[in-house]
Protein backbone atom coordinates (compact mmCIF):
# COMPACT_ATOMS: atom_id res chain seq x y z
CA UNK A 1 0.00 0.00 0.00
CA UNK A 2 1.49 3.41 -0.86
CA UNK A 3 1.74 6.13 1.67
CA UNK A 4 0.94 9.54 1.08
CA UNK A 5 3.83 12.29 2.01
CA UNK A 6 2.98 15.71 2.96
CA UNK A 7 5.43 18.81 2.39
CA UNK A 8 5.95 21.30 4.93
CA UNK A 9 5.70 24.59 3.91
CA UNK A 10 9.71 25.30 4.66
CA UNK A 11 9.91 21.67 2.82
CA UNK A 12 8.86 22.77 -0.68
CA UNK A 13 10.83 24.56 -3.24
CA UNK A 14 11.24 28.51 -3.61
CA UNK A 15 9.06 29.42 -6.62
CA UNK A 16 11.34 31.00 -9.25
CA UNK A 17 11.05 33.96 -10.13
CA UNK A 18 10.71 35.15 -13.98
CA UNK A 19 13.22 37.35 -15.27
CA UNK A 20 11.92 40.74 -16.20
CA UNK A 21 11.46 41.76 -19.79
CA UNK A 22 13.72 44.56 -21.02
CA UNK A 23 12.46 47.70 -21.91
CA UNK A 24 14.74 47.05 -25.23
CA UNK A 25 13.05 43.34 -26.24
CA UNK A 26 9.28 44.80 -25.58
CA UNK A 27 9.96 47.45 -27.96
CA UNK A 28 11.29 45.33 -30.27
CA UNK A 29 8.27 42.74 -30.02
CA UNK A 30 6.18 46.15 -30.32
CA UNK A 31 7.84 47.18 -33.64
CA UNK A 32 7.89 44.00 -35.19
CA UNK A 33 3.99 43.21 -34.47
CA UNK A 34 3.66 46.63 -36.19
CA UNK A 35 5.63 45.73 -39.19
CA UNK A 36 3.37 42.48 -39.67
CA UNK A 37 0.50 44.05 -39.29
CA UNK A 38 1.04 46.83 -41.65
CA UNK A 39 2.82 43.88 -43.78
CA UNK A 40 -0.08 41.86 -43.79
CA UNK A 41 -2.81 44.99 -43.71
CA UNK A 42 -1.52 46.31 -47.26
CA UNK A 43 -0.81 43.22 -49.02
CA UNK A 44 -4.83 42.08 -47.92
CA UNK A 45 -6.17 45.44 -49.39
CA UNK A 46 -3.93 45.19 -52.44
CA UNK A 47 -5.11 41.07 -53.36
CA UNK A 48 -8.81 41.85 -52.51
CA UNK A 49 -9.10 45.26 -54.87
CA UNK A 50 -6.55 44.91 -57.45
CA UNK A 51 -5.48 42.64 -60.15
CA UNK A 52 -2.24 42.41 -62.42
CA UNK A 53 -3.32 42.79 -66.11
CA UNK A 54 -1.22 42.69 -69.11
CA UNK A 55 -1.00 44.91 -72.08
CA UNK A 56 -0.44 43.03 -75.41
CA UNK A 57 -1.15 45.79 -77.78
CA UNK A 58 -0.18 50.03 -78.22
CA UNK A 59 -4.16 51.27 -78.53
CA UNK A 60 -3.36 53.78 -75.58
CA UNK A 61 0.20 54.55 -76.48
CA UNK A 62 1.81 56.61 -75.09
CA UNK A 63 -0.12 56.03 -71.69
CA UNK A 64 0.16 52.60 -71.76
CA UNK A 65 3.05 50.57 -73.96
CA UNK A 66 2.62 46.88 -74.95
CA UNK A 67 4.51 44.65 -72.26
CA UNK A 68 3.49 46.77 -69.73
CA UNK A 69 1.45 45.34 -66.37
CA UNK A 70 -1.06 47.34 -64.74
CA UNK A 71 -3.03 46.90 -62.05
CA UNK A 72 -6.34 48.05 -61.85
CA UNK A 73 -8.74 47.80 -59.07
CA UNK A 74 -11.99 46.21 -59.25
CA UNK A 75 -15.27 48.50 -59.61
CA UNK A 76 -18.56 48.32 -60.33
CA UNK A 77 -19.17 50.01 -64.10
CA UNK A 78 -21.37 52.53 -62.89
CA UNK A 79 -18.79 54.26 -60.85
CA UNK A 80 -16.99 54.88 -63.94
CA UNK A 81 -16.21 58.32 -65.41
CA UNK A 82 -15.01 60.16 -68.16
CA UNK A 83 -11.58 59.89 -68.17
CA UNK A 84 -11.45 56.22 -66.84
CA UNK A 85 -9.03 54.26 -68.05
CA UNK A 86 -10.95 50.88 -67.56
CA UNK A 87 -10.42 47.10 -68.71
CA UNK A 88 -13.54 45.61 -69.86
CA UNK A 89 -14.90 43.00 -72.24
CA UNK A 90 -18.08 43.29 -74.51
CA UNK A 91 -19.16 40.51 -76.31
CA UNK A 92 -20.57 42.46 -79.11
CA UNK A 93 -16.53 43.47 -80.18
CA UNK A 94 -15.47 39.75 -79.95
CA UNK A 95 -15.10 38.77 -76.34
CA UNK A 96 -11.81 40.11 -75.98
CA UNK A 97 -10.04 41.59 -72.46
CA UNK A 98 -9.41 45.42 -73.71
CA UNK A 99 -8.51 48.25 -72.35
CA UNK A 100 -9.87 51.46 -73.12
CA UNK A 101 -10.22 55.25 -72.15
CA UNK A 102 -13.98 56.20 -71.31
CA UNK A 103 -14.84 59.67 -72.82
CA UNK A 104 -18.75 59.45 -73.11
CA UNK A 105 -21.14 57.84 -70.46
CA UNK A 106 -24.78 57.93 -70.77
CA UNK A 107 -26.78 60.71 -71.50
CA UNK A 108 -23.32 62.47 -73.27
CA UNK A 109 -23.25 63.06 -77.15
CA UNK A 110 -19.96 62.66 -77.94
CA UNK A 111 -18.23 63.37 -81.56
CA UNK A 112 -15.45 64.69 -83.62
CA UNK A 113 -15.43 66.57 -87.08
CA UNK A 114 -12.86 65.86 -89.69
CA UNK A 115 -10.22 67.42 -87.68
CA UNK A 116 -10.83 64.72 -84.98
CA UNK A 117 -11.47 67.20 -82.14
CA UNK A 118 -12.94 65.50 -79.17
CA UNK A 119 -16.61 67.10 -78.05
CA UNK A 120 -18.85 66.14 -75.71
CA UNK A 121 -22.10 67.29 -75.14
CA UNK A 122 -20.95 70.51 -78.02
CA UNK A 123 -17.77 70.83 -75.39
CA UNK A 124 -14.69 70.81 -76.97
CA UNK A 125 -11.91 68.56 -75.58
CA UNK A 126 -8.00 69.24 -74.85
CA UNK A 127 -6.70 65.75 -74.39
CA UNK A 128 -2.97 66.38 -73.16
CA UNK A 129 -2.77 62.02 -72.84
CA UNK A 130 -3.10 61.50 -76.59
CA UNK A 131 -0.60 60.03 -79.08
CA UNK A 132 0.80 62.37 -81.88
CA UNK A 133 -2.30 61.94 -84.75
CA UNK A 134 -3.05 62.84 -88.05
CA UNK A 135 -5.65 65.38 -88.05
CA UNK A 136 -7.79 63.95 -90.61
CA UNK A 137 -10.45 60.93 -90.17
CA UNK A 138 -13.89 60.05 -90.07
CA UNK A 139 -16.52 62.30 -88.65
CA UNK A 140 -19.24 61.07 -86.15
CA UNK A 141 -21.58 62.10 -83.51
CA UNK A 142 -23.21 59.66 -81.45
CA UNK A 143 -26.23 59.84 -78.26
CA UNK A 144 -24.80 57.30 -75.60
CA UNK A 145 -27.74 55.68 -74.16
CA UNK A 146 -28.33 55.41 -70.31
CA UNK A 147 -26.66 53.01 -68.78
CA UNK A 148 -23.68 52.49 -71.62
CA UNK A 149 -20.13 54.06 -72.49
CA UNK A 150 -18.38 55.39 -75.51
CA UNK A 151 -14.42 54.61 -75.12
CA UNK A 152 -11.33 55.24 -77.36
CA UNK A 153 -8.10 54.27 -77.42
CA UNK A 154 -5.17 57.21 -76.51
CA UNK A 155 -3.67 56.40 -79.95
CA UNK A 156 -6.36 57.18 -81.77
CA UNK A 157 -4.44 55.98 -85.47
CA UNK A 158 -4.26 52.08 -83.52
CA UNK A 159 -7.01 51.61 -81.61
CA UNK A 160 -9.99 48.92 -82.16
CA UNK A 161 -12.50 50.75 -79.81
CA UNK A 162 -15.91 52.24 -80.38
CA UNK A 163 -15.13 54.52 -84.05
CA UNK A 164 -15.09 50.77 -85.27
CA UNK A 165 -18.49 49.75 -84.07
CA UNK A 166 -20.55 52.00 -84.54
CA UNK A 167 -23.21 50.39 -86.38
CA UNK A 168 -23.49 48.44 -82.93
CA UNK A 169 -25.22 50.11 -80.26
CA UNK A 170 -23.61 53.21 -81.94
CA UNK A 171 -20.74 52.06 -80.72
CA UNK A 172 -21.05 51.79 -77.12
CA UNK A 173 -20.63 49.13 -74.64
CA UNK A 174 -22.81 48.12 -71.30
CA UNK A 175 -20.89 49.96 -67.90
CA UNK A 176 -21.59 46.57 -66.04
CA UNK A 177 -18.83 44.84 -69.07
CA UNK A 178 -16.26 47.08 -66.73
CA UNK A 179 -14.46 44.88 -64.60
CA UNK A 180 -11.88 47.38 -63.42
CA UNK A 181 -10.34 50.53 -63.18
CA UNK A 182 -6.39 51.38 -64.23
CA UNK A 183 -4.62 53.19 -61.42
CA UNK A 184 -1.01 52.11 -61.75
CA UNK A 185 1.51 50.60 -63.76
CA UNK A 186 3.87 47.94 -62.18
CA UNK A 187 6.32 46.93 -65.14
CA UNK A 188 8.99 47.26 -66.52
CA UNK A 189 10.45 49.04 -63.54
CA UNK A 190 11.43 52.10 -65.33
CA UNK A 191 7.71 52.64 -65.89
CA UNK A 192 6.44 52.23 -62.92
CA UNK A 193 4.14 54.66 -61.29
CA UNK A 194 0.76 55.85 -60.18
CA UNK A 195 -1.67 57.00 -62.77
CA UNK A 196 -2.62 60.38 -62.83
CA UNK A 197 -6.30 61.35 -62.66
CA UNK A 198 -7.14 63.57 -66.20
CA UNK A 199 -8.64 66.52 -65.28
CA UNK A 200 -9.82 66.63 -69.39
CA UNK A 201 -13.38 66.53 -68.52
CA UNK A 202 -13.65 68.34 -66.02
CA UNK A 203 -15.30 71.32 -67.39
CA UNK A 204 -18.27 69.34 -68.56
CA UNK A 205 -21.23 68.22 -66.10
CA UNK A 206 -21.77 65.06 -64.99
CA UNK A 207 -19.54 61.97 -63.72
CA UNK A 208 -16.02 62.87 -63.64
CA UNK A 209 -12.56 60.67 -63.76
CA UNK A 210 -12.62 58.59 -60.27
CA UNK A 211 -10.56 59.17 -57.56
CA UNK A 212 -7.60 56.64 -56.60
CA UNK A 213 -8.73 53.63 -54.52
CA UNK A 214 -6.09 53.09 -51.41
CA UNK A 215 -3.12 51.25 -53.42
CA UNK A 216 -0.75 53.82 -52.76
CA UNK A 217 -1.71 54.16 -48.78
CA UNK A 218 -1.73 50.15 -49.28
CA UNK A 219 1.62 49.78 -51.17
CA UNK A 220 3.17 52.04 -48.68
CA UNK A 221 1.97 50.06 -45.78
CA UNK A 222 3.48 46.95 -46.95
CA UNK A 223 6.60 48.94 -47.67
CA UNK A 224 7.29 50.28 -44.19
CA UNK A 225 5.76 46.66 -42.65
CA UNK A 226 8.41 45.27 -44.44
CA UNK A 227 11.40 47.53 -43.44
CA UNK A 228 10.08 47.69 -40.23
CA UNK A 229 10.29 44.12 -39.83
CA UNK A 230 13.62 43.92 -41.38
CA UNK A 231 15.47 46.74 -39.49
CA UNK A 232 14.17 46.04 -35.97
CA UNK A 233 15.14 42.44 -36.52
CA UNK A 234 18.75 43.49 -37.57
CA UNK A 235 19.01 45.85 -34.97
CA UNK A 236 17.83 42.99 -32.48
CA UNK A 237 20.69 40.42 -33.83
CA UNK A 238 23.35 42.85 -33.72
CA UNK A 239 22.74 43.99 -30.12
CA UNK A 240 22.74 40.20 -29.34
CA UNK A 241 25.80 39.88 -30.85
CA UNK A 242 27.46 42.65 -29.13
CA UNK A 243 26.45 40.99 -25.56
CA UNK A 244 27.65 38.32 -26.78
CA UNK A 245 31.43 39.58 -26.91
CA UNK A 246 31.10 41.76 -23.88
CA UNK A 247 30.80 38.77 -22.31
CA UNK A 248 33.56 37.28 -23.76
CA UNK A 249 35.93 40.13 -23.26
CA UNK A 250 35.13 40.71 -19.75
Amino acid sequence: MSSVVEETAAERPAAVARPRRKPAAVLQGVLIGLGLLLLVGGFVVMALDYRPYGIPTGSMTPTLKVGDTVLARQIDGTTVGRGDVVIFRDHAWGGELMVKRVVAVGGDTVATGNDQRLTVNGKPVDEPYLAAQDSQGTAFSVEVPPGRLFLLGDNRQGSMDSRLHLEIDGGTIPASEVEARVEATVLPFGRTGLFARTSAFDGIAGPKAGEPGPLEPAFYATVVGAALIVVTSGVGAAAGVARRLRRRAA
